[in-house]
């Protein structure tokens, strides 16, 4: 994901997480607040309880892969927080993994209503 679409501050995570709200996906958890900006951003928590590095590693590349595809799809104005849950997020067939993502964003009314005739590469 390119820089300008990532949260990268602790101040950001905090904002998100004290004024947002919470939706649950399962694997995932979501956190979403509205910024004032023209684009979306994105941050990514995986948990030391899920593994060592390499495990968090592979589940925060896995998750950022997921959302980017799904990136043209999120609506404009939001700051987005997705906390691993599972270590099994590092194993599941990544289709799983995009469903679980988009149905996650789906249930905060983040994603826009998709005409089909835009691609979903970003």
């Amino acid at each position: 994901m390119k820089r300008a679409y990532r949260l990268r501050t602790p101040e950001q995570y905090q904002r998100v997480r004290r004024d947002g709200r919470t939706w649950d996906a399962g694997m995932l958890m979501l956190n979403a607040a509205p910024n004032r900006r023209h684009l979306s951003r994105c941050g990514f928590v995986t948990p030391k309880r899920l593994g060592g590095a390499v495990t968090r590693n592979r589940i925060r590349r896995r998750v950022r892969e997921a959302v980017r595809l799904l990136y043209p799809q999120i609506a404009p104005g939001w700051d987005v927080v997705f906390i691993a849950r599972s270590p099994a997020l590092a194993e599941i067939a990544f289709p799983q993994l995009q469903a679980l993502v988009q149905q996650a964003l789906q249930r905060a009314g983040v994603l826009q209503a998709s005409d089909g005739s835009q691609s979903d590469r970003g």
